[in-house]
């Protein structure tokens, strides 16, 4: 859909994008190919789609793919989608699927398990509900989002960038990220303040070589980037429970205590968890055994 079609369907519907859930709806018809293009969606794909909208890319999608999940929070939204692809794609009707909720809430989806995810992602919870998707459906091999080109920065940073953090960190630990285009502004209605980017992941082929939970990789790397302008060892003191315990854990690690968390791989948080984990329970096993 270009934009008068977008505008005229919004008019019908009386919608406003609001600031609160970060809606800038796409209506360069253009821009959504390429963003499926990029997405590299084959005909035999699930694709699960976050914040669908008035449907442009969802139509794009159901073009290319087998069949197209929407996850959709807005609740007028929601009731014209089915309708707005039954109207103008409906030999494919059959093969969508509509899901009425806050992606954050997600626990399942219907039909077959999905294969991708390809989404223009609200600013302000692009990088929560990618993890909650990456994490709730491991048969999702590749991902395509737009988000706001800071956002797209931080995911796709490297050990040693100055945006490198948490995000980079935890995308990591299921994906090969990159960097997949600049988004520019006048694509989208209403135009955001800032510019936007597509971020490219495809599911590691095998999962980080860690005894330690997903869980516990993560709070390293949450206590880590807490105080990211301090040393690890001082840093890390609240999560091992003092300074001393710490710099055993990071040592035990391979890590220098003096290093700070911008400087590591998602292995290397891996080890450290690893590392904590494995002196606890030897602990534990000391005092049971007291």
């Amino acid at each position: 859909m270009g934009p008068a079609d977008i505008r005229e369907l919004a008019a019908a519907l009386g919608v406003r994008p609001t600031k609160q859930r970060g809606q800038n709806f796409v209506i360069d018809a253009n821009t959504v190919r390429r963003i499926v293009r990029t997405a590299a969606v084959r005909p035999d794909d699930v694709v699960v789609e976050i914040g669908p909208g008035l449907g442009s890319l969802t139509l794009a999608l159901l073009e290319a793919a087998d069949r197209v999940t929407a996850v959709e929070i807005d609740d007028v939204l929601a009731g014209t989608l089915p309708a707005t692809i039954e109207a103008r794609m409906p030999a494919r009707a059959g093969r969508f699927s509509l899901v009425h909720s806050d992606a954050m809430r997600v626990q399942e989806l219907p039909g077959p398990a999905p294969t991708a995810l390809v989404a223009n992602l609200p600013y302000n919870v692009a990088v929560p509900v990618l993890l909650h998707m990456l994490e709730r459906f491991p048969t999702i091999e590749r991902t395509l989002v737009m988000v706001q080109a800071e956002v797209a920065d931080r995911l796709a940073a490297a050990p040693g960038s100055k945006v490198y953090g948490v995000p980079s960190v935890k995308a990591n630990w299921y994906a090969d990220v990159k960097r997949a285009g600049a988004i520019g502004r006048t694509v989208f209605w209403p135009a955001p303040n800032v510019d936007s980017g597509l971020v490219s992941l495809v599911r590691r082929a095998e999962p980080v070589r860690t005894t330690a939970s997903r869980a516990e990789v993560f709070a390293v790397v949450d206590a880590a980037f807490a105080q990211r302008r301090k040393t690890l060892r001082a840093a890390l003191a609240g999560w091992a429970g003092s300074a001393p315990a710490a710099e055993a854990a990071l040592v035990a690690a391979g890590v220098s205590p003096q290093a700070r968390g911008e400087a590591l791989t998602v292995e290397e948080f891996a080890r450290i968890a690893e590392s904590r984990t494995v002196e606890s329970r030897i602990a534990e096993s000391k005092g049971a055994g007291a």
